[in-house]
């Protein structure tokens, strides 16, 4: 509670999060905050009626932000002060929202495989398809399993509003410091849209080849050849949409969408020497086995009606399928004498995750009791998951079935004319795990494991008040209770004892967190400004500890986070310049020798540094530009190696952009002081890990056209 004393003297001045404006125009694409629906919210409810902090990245500022930075996942973590720096690898394993890991969707549609994490959730659609980025704050479990940081829901494309044909493209280039060939990449997009009456289709392709990626000193950054990588690899995406409008109020739309991102295999990692600052880098090769590939396919139909019988009814079913393939390596867990001499033996594994699900829900005011909506639902998933040895044809995490059934019920009560507010609800969770009877690895001891059912049921409880005394001035505090379970792939393929049986060795109690917050708002004038406190436990948590090989488990220990984020946005007496402000202050805390007290610091895997964030825009006719810069302030983790300890620095990006008679012409510019720095997470985990000791990207160039039609 530390931090209580801050938050007073900054509520003066700001407010919480809701749907701050991050692109220079009013929220999602220019409408007014207080009309924004955040889909990912489960109501048709304005954010302004919610006790959540939310932000909003349009279609203008996503677009900006991924021609600078080149993804999703790099884009929320450039802009958002309370997500951690990228890994700058294609694994999002250890980035963090709050201090734990968000869920990404699309639609709705979770993308996080909840039995064995591949880490790779935030790589399955091409942001080109991408029309807005909704970010919920704080553990919830609104979308179900997984959101102990908050959802990241990437909502597709929309569907063309007149008739004719309209549509969209890309065309782009991009570029190391240096301009040498290794380092050129490339992208082509198109996305072409039809509506005639109540029929709509929209089809869309992207390809997009990335070269190496060079450092602030001109050298290859090093190949991860566990997790795998983004450089040097090819995307392949395409997205399609049809849609039929039943009525003015009903509509009925099918989408697909498929992602493959594969490796180019045009490098060999060279392993660096933390001793004498020498970073991990690549050389010209051919990388053993398969490419590293990650491919998501994704089929989701919805039925809504916006007026059925004076309530928002919403029907959707989906089916998702990743198949993730990782580069692989001589790694003591895959060594087995009877295959091949210990030290000698190559392998990479494959996570192959098939989810099928249904949701459905309906909102309505009250009868005879308006002020009070109500929203009702049930959702159901069921995921099967399987991690297999790809050159020896081993399983390492046995094809496991996850099965979730959930109703859950919110309401949202209106007093005092709108002055005050009072929102809550609960979701059952009833969950059950089939896991069948194997065999671990050689280097656990080839240990035979009898398999079960564990299963639990939870209710998850939310609730939460905001108050408006006036316009463009608000206050709301609220507590809410998320959960996930801990990675079961990485637990089951760790049992190193004899006669395990998994209804007695399993410990699927869910890590739930309790997230509390309190925040204010102020919306006046040119001036918006906000601050959040937030403060979140879980009992039994969820702890990434690394091996000696890089490989992670999951250990469960207890864990308290707390934070502050304070966010200012200005319009200045300049016309067309807008300055911006964002800081964010989190701390986490555990118990590593199960003594009972929080005696320890979480490290770099699992929280995220202290940050600024500044930036000024301008735009004039059809000019407009943007700077912006982020602040990695240094850290001492109490309780973990000195030489964990972050020295911290300092990244500048910056963006020009001109309307021609054709489109729209942007330079972008990535680390544009061309900064040599070690990443955050490199920084802060495996001391005497040379082979992952990676420096971070140095300036890169991004030359864009991009046009409407």
């Amino acid at each position: 509670m530390k931090l209580a004393t801050c938050l007073i003297a900054a509520g003066a001045w700001a407010g919480s999060a809701h749907a701050q404006d991050l692109s220079g125009t009013d929220g999602a694409g220019g409408t007014s905050r207080d009309d924004i629906v955040i889909t990912a919210a489960r109501t048709n409810l304005p954010a302004s009626a919610l006790p959540l902090t939310v932000d909003v990245i349009d279609t203008e500022a996503l677009a900006r932000q991924v021609t600078v930075s080149g993804s999703v996942v790099d884009a929320i973590s450039a802009l958002l002060p309370a997500f951690s720096p990228t890994r700058e690898k294609i694994t999002g394993s250890g980035e963090t929202l709050r201090g734990r890991s968000p869920l990404y969707a699309i639609n709705g549609i979770p993308q996080t495989t909840p039995i064995r994490d591949g880490a790779r959730d935030g790589y399955t659609i091409d942001p080109f398809f991408i029309d807005r980025v909704e970010v919920i704050y704080g553990s919830n479990a609104l979308q179900g399993i997984g959101a102990t940081g908050g959802v990241v829901n990437q909502v597709t494309a929309r569907a063309p509003r007149e008739d004719g044909w309209s549509g969209r493209a890309l065309l782009q280039g991009n570029a190391g410091d240096d301009f040498s060939g290794d380092a050129l990449g490339g992208k082509v997009a198109g996305l072409v849209s039809y509506r005639g009456g109540r029929f709509d289709a929209t089809a869309g392709a992207t390809f997009e080849r990335r070269g190496a990626f060079l450092d602030g000193r001109g050298r290859r950054i090093g190949y991860d050849g566990n997790q795998s990588e983004i450089q040097d690899t090819d995307t392949l995406s395409f997205f399609g949409r049809i849609g039929v409008d039943l009525s003015d109020t009903a509509r009925l739309e099918i989408i697909a969408n498929r992602f493959r991102l594969e490796g180019n295999n045009h490098y060999v990692p060279v392993d660096g020497n933390r001793a004498t600052g020498t970073p991990a880098t690549t050389r010209r090769g051919t990388t053993p086995g398969q490419p590293s590939t990650g491919i998501a396919q994704m089929v989701s139909a919805s039925l809504t009606d916006g007026d059925l019988a004076g309530g928002a009814f919403t029907l959707q079913g989906f089916y998702n399928r990743t198949s993730d393939t990782f580069a692989g390596g001589i790694l003591a867990t895959f060594q087995d004498a009877r295959i091949a001499p210990v030290g000698t033996l190559f392998d990479q594994s494959r996570n192959v995750s098939r989810k099928l699900g249904g949701k459905v829900s309906y909102e309505r005011a009250v009868p005879g009791f308006e002020a009070l909506t109500m929203t009702l639902g049930f959702d159901a998933l069921i995921d099967r998951t399987e991690q297999s040895l790809v050159q020896t044809g081993r399983s390492w995490v046995p094809q496991t079935d996850f099965r979730s059934l959930a109703p859950f019920a919110q309401g949202n009560l209106k007093l005092l004319n709108g002055l005050v507010r009072l929102a809550g609800g609960v979701r059952y969770e009833n969950v059950r795990l089939d896991v069948p009877d194997y065999t671990t690895l050689a280097s656990s001891g080839a240990q035979f494991v009898t398999g079960g059912k564990p299963s639990f049921n939870r209710a998850l409880w939310n609730g939460g008040v905001v108050v408006e005394p006036m316009t463009g001035v608000r206050a709301y505090g609220s507590y809410a209770e998320g959960y996930t379970i801990a990675d079961i792939g990485r637990v089951l393929r760790g049992v190193s004892t004899p006669n395990v049986r998994i209804d007695d060795f399993l410990d699927l109690t869910p890590v739930i967190s309790n997230n509390r917050e309190v925040g204010v708002e102020v919306k006046q004038g040119p001036l918006t400004a906000s601050a959040t406190y937030y403060w979140s436990s879980s009992k039994s948590g969820s702890v990434l500890v690394r091996n000696a090989d890089g490989i992670f488990n999951v250990v469960r220990q207890p864990i308290d986070i707390e934070g502050l984020e304070l966010n200012l946005d200005t319009l200045t007496p300049l016309p067309g310049l807008k300055l911006g402000f964002g800081y964010s202050h989190v701390n986490g805390r555990t118990d590593t020798n199960d003594d009972g007290l929080l005696e320890a610091d979480l490290d770099g895997a699992n929280i995220s540094p202290d940050r600024l964030n500044l930036n000024a825009e301008y735009a004039a006719g059809r000019f407009s530009a943007r700077v912006q810069g982020r602040y990695y302030l240094s850290r001492r983790f109490e309780g973990q190696p000195i030489a964990n300890d972050f020295t911290g620095y300092q990244l500048f990006d910056a963006s020009i952009a001109y309307e021609i008679p054709v489109g729209r012409v942007m330079l972008s510019v990535q680390n544009l002081g061309n900064k040599d720095y070690v990443t955050y997470y490199s920084d802060t985990q495996g001391p005497t890990d040379n082979a992952r000791f990676y420096t971070g990207r140095g300036r890169n160039f991004t030359l864009s056209w991009q046009a409407t039609f």
